[in-house]
């Protein structure tokens, strides 16, 4: 019986499949378009007394916002939404 190594078959179906992955990413502007506008505007995000003051708040209110609308959104997605948000609003490091 000859045995043969998966890890460079899974290697090549990876590398392969990572373009399309990069594709199929989700676009954090579209999700908020689609999502975050129901509640609020952009004044949520600039004004003073804003209670989100780190990355990892912004990414547990996303999280909290996603619940409390049951959108069921994956890790990828809440992401996303948090990184687009702190790239036009927040800019946290």
């Amino acid at each position: 019986m000859k045995k043969f190594c998966l890890i460079p078959v899974l290697t090549g179906l990876l590398a392969v499949a990572q373009p399309a992955l990069a594709d199929a990413a989700p676009n954090g502007k579209q999700l908020v378009m689609d999502n975050c506008t129901r509640c609020h505007d952009d004044k949520m995000y600039t004004r003073q007394s804003r209670r989100v003051t780190t990355l990892e708040g912004l990414n547990k209110q996303v999280t909290r916002c996603e619940q409390a609308l049951g959108l069921k959104w994956f890790d990828d997605e809440i992401g996303a939404v948090a990184s687009y948000l702190n790239k036009n609003y927040y800019h946290f490091e």
